[in-house]
């Protein structure tokens, strides 16, 4: 897999894709608006979900909702984005549609 500079090695993404929790998450960002309420300081669409509305939507406590979107964000599934002071995320659709196509030329 060396097509791009995001895909080059895809230990990083692979370990990402491989949690239940960070697949949702992925899945949820699909669709933010149909999936997470309005809100006041981003737009869903244009900078991405708040962490903490995703945190809320999980279940999960604050620091391993970080711990998973940080790995995604590393492995460039995810991008976040700093406003305000509250950081959203949202796809990385480029780095995602190039992985795919990489792994399916690969297997």
């Amino acid at each position: 897999m060396r097509n791009s500079k995001s895909t080059e090695d895809p230990l990083p993404i692979l370990k990402a894709l491989a949690s239940d929790v960070r697949l949702q998450v992925l899945h949820w960002l699909q669709d933010p608006v149909g999936n997470f309420p309005a809100q006041v300081d981003g737009d869903l669409i244009q900078d991405g979900v708040c962490a903490d509305f995703i945190r809320d939507k999980l279940g999960i406590a604050a620091a391993t909702a970080s711990r998973h979107l940080t790995l995604m964000t590393e492995a460039g599934l995810l991008i976040a984005t700093r406003k305000k002071g509250w950081t959203f995320y949202r796809r990385n659709e480029a780095t995602i549609s190039a992985f795919i196509k990489s792994l399916k030329s690969d297997l």
